[in-house]
This record gives structure tokens, C-alpha cells and sequence, in this order.
């Protein structure tokens, strides 16, 4: 029972929310909108200045507006752009905004005054207006901006970052502006102007102007994979402005091979198997996998690995790898080096292991045993037929 009356008053409630829906929607206001999210401005005089429009239609059909500008102070010249480009007209479609601006070329002017300008959308059905207060002033506070097409680039360490940054001054007066970057520790920064390569902390934008900088950035050696912040921040008359960077820094392993405790000799004896303990090490920003471990010895050795292949390595971390050596019979006793080596997708270690060969011992006494059979086999010789 209490299941049935949770399931109507869920569907009561649906049943209530389309009409308020349908109510709240036609009652909206219906209609085409001249409006500017700034209508009173002051701008620099002696220069451009560009001021944001909208044309809204809501829920109307689409209609023809021609455009026009009254009000212009002598010598100045205003412009309705829209896209970028000089307009005299426009329509937006049903429920859609069109952005406009006015663009205005202000001459000198030696006091402050302001005067009202008076934007004109005008068709057959509405006549629409938006008055605009543009103040002039001799000298506008600092203002700048940065920005950087480019916001996030992706390498390893040993990749050299180039971001391309354009800075720009949006006030009336000529600035020095200082440059820092605040990175992760030990990461290299600097900066050069355009596409030069002497290094800038500081450089001079005129007005109005803006300025192409290059932020160089070189990653240490040991930087962990993943995502590293850059803050590049640009000031000057007491202003800043600041953006955000990122680098995607891609690990990679790196192997080193050596035996323990760092020694790359040993000691073997003829036929015998002598066993060499060897370390294989990750001192790369990324795990090794599959690793394989090799070798070449001498013509007729036997070289063999335990383990042979190693399935994975941490940065940081260290696998122990038992090489079996054997000497041939035809060695001679002396050094001998035998090459190893080991690789890993792409990545490789190598080092040259001297083994100094020596002969059994009991090939030694059986050679002075021999050599006492001969001397004995003499010395009867001597006595037997030295008498006659």
C-alpha cells in the first residue's frame, strides 16, 4: 500500500513540474536585445579602444537590423565590427547572441570630458538603442595580460621546452616588464625575447603594444613522470598579471650494469664454472620491463645468466643477475674480458667484465709429479748405462 501511494505521488509530481516548466518558458521575455556589459567607460585618449556588444534574440524570428553609430565627437572615428570585421548590419537567429564591438579612434585630447554615444539597431518591426558613456582620460593605470597558446607541452627529460608567450600592454603609458617563472626545484628556466637568443629578465612594451617571449624550461635529470605547475608572472607599475603552465614529463628508464660493490673483475679456473654476481639498476623516472641479460666470452667459453630475463625494474631499484662463467680447455692462463650487457625497450647497459684465468692445482701437482717421474726415468738412465 505504501509502495502504490510512492509511485502516484511521483508521478503527481511529474504531471505538476511539465506545466510549470511550459509556464516559466512563456513567460520568459520574448524579444531582440541591444546590450553592452560595460555602457559607461573611460578609454585612453590618443588611441583605440574597443567596447563589447551583444545581440540577444530570444524566442524571436529572425530579423534584419541595420546597425549604425550617432553621437561621434568630431575627429573621432567609431566602427561597429563584428567577427573581426567592419559591419552595417546584422541578424541574429532565434535564441542565439550575436557578438559586436565598437571600435573607437579617440585623437589627443588635453582635458577629461565624457560624451554619449548612441548605438542604432533599427528594422522593420523594433527600433533598439544603447547609449554609451566614453570618458577620456590623459593616462590610464597599468594593465597587462599574458597568454600562451600553447598552455601544456609533453616530453621526457631530456626534452628542451620552448612555450611561446605574448604579452600585452593594455594601458596608456610605456612599460618595463619584468618576467619570472616559479617552477618545480632544479628545473632550468629562462627567457628570450622572440625568437633571439639572449637571455631577458625584463622587457619594454609601448602602449597599446604587446610582445612575443619565448619561456625556455629544461627538466633535471631525475624529474618523476607525471605533471610539474609552471606560474609565469609578468608585472610593472605596481600591476601583474600571471598564467598558468604545465609540463606532461613521459618517464624513462635508464640501466646500468655493473658487478657488486661495483667491481667488474673476477677470477676463473680452467673447465671450472666460476659464478659472478652482477647488478642491473633503474636509474631512469620510469619502470624497466622484459629485461634481457647477454654476453660474449671468449671462443669456446660457457657463459650462462640466472635469471636470464627480468621482468620488471623500479626506478631507483636494483636486480641481481648471477653470470655462470667456464673457461676452455685451451685457455692459457691470463685476463681475458667478457662483454655484457643488458637491454630493456629500447634501453641498453653495457660493461666489460676481466676475468683472470688460472690453472687448477691439481693440474699442478700433476705436472710435478710428472716431472718427478722424468727425473727419476733420468737418473736411472745414468746409473744403469753411465758404467759402461
Amino acid at each position: 500500500m505504501h509502495k502504490s501511494l510512492a509511485i502516484l505521488a511521483a508521478v503527481c509530481a511529474l504531471c505538476l513540474q511539465a506545466p510549470v516548466a511550459a509556464w516559466a518558458a512563456s513567460t520568459a521575455p520574448t524579444g531582440i536585445y541591444l546590450t553592452s556589459d560595460f555602457p559607461s567607460v573611460t578609454v585612453q585618449a590618443g588611441g583605440t579602444s574597443n567596447i563589447r556588444l551583444s545581440l540577444r534574440n530570444n524566442d524571436t524570428p529572425p530579423e534584419r537590423l541595420s546597425l549604425s553609430v550617432s553621437g561621434v565627437p568630431e575627429g573621432w572615428k567609431a566602427t561597429l565590427l563584428g567577427a573581426g570585421q567592419p559591419v552595417a548590419a546584422a541578424m541574429p537567429a532565434a535564441n542565439d547572441t550575436l557578438s559586436l564591438q565598437l571600435r573607437l579612434d579617440i585623437p589627443q585630447a588635453k582635458d577629461a570630458s565624457t560624451h554619449t554615444l548612441v548605438i542604432h539597431a533599427e528594422g522593420g518591426q523594433r527600433q533598439l538603442s544603447l547609449p554609451i558613456d566614453v570618458t577620456l582620460a590623459d593616462r590610464l593605470p597599468p594593465k597587462l595580460s599574458i597568454q600562451s597558446d600553447l598552455p601544456q607541452l609533453t616530453g621526457s627529460t631530456k626534452t628542451a621546452f620552448d612555450f611561446q608567450l605574448k604579452i600585452k600592454n593594455d594601458s596608456g603609458q610605456d612599460v618595463l616588464a619584468s618576467l619570472d617563472a616559479q617552477a618545480p626545484q632544479y628545473y632550468d628556466t629562462s627567457f628570450t625575447e622572440g625568437y633571439g637568443s639572449q637571455q631577458v629578465s625584463a622587457v619594454p612594451i609601448k602602449a597599446g603594444e604587446s610582445k612575443d617571449i619565448k619561456l625556455h624550461v629544461r627538466p633535471p635529470a631525475m624529474a618523476p613522470s607525471g605533471d610539474h605547475p609552471i606560474k609565469v608572472t609578468v608585472s610593472a607599475g605596481g600591476v601583474s598579471a600571471s598564467t598558468d603552465l604545465k609540463l606532461d614529463i613521459t618517464g624513462q628508464p635508464q640501466l646500468d650494469l655493473s658487478g657488486r660493490d661495483g667491481l667488474m673483475s673476477a677470477s676463473a679456473q680452467i673447465q671450472e664454472a666460476s659464478t659472478v654476481p652482477l647488478e642491473i639498476r633503474n636509474s631512469g623516472t620510469a619502470a624497466a620491463q622484459d629485461i634481457t641479460v647477454d654476453g660474449t666470452a671468449p671462443s669456446g667459453w660457457k657463459l650462462s645468466f640466472e635469471p636470464a630475463r627480468i621482468e620488471r625494474i623500479e626506478p631507483g631499484k636494483t636486480a641481481e643477475v648471477q653470470a655462470h662463467i667456464t673457461p676452455s680447455s685451451q685457455s692459457l692462463a691470463g685476463d681475458y674480458m667478457v662483454k655484457l650487457s643488458a637491454r630493456s625497450q629500447g634501453q641498453s647497459a653495457h660493461g666489460d667484465l676481466r676475468v683472470s684465468v688460472t690453472t687448477s692445482s691439481l693440474w699442478g701437482v700433476s705436472g710435478a709429479i710428472l716431472i718427478a717421474i722424468a727425473l727419476l726415468v733420468l737418473i736411472g738412465a745414468v746409473a744403469r748405462y753411465g758404467r759402461r
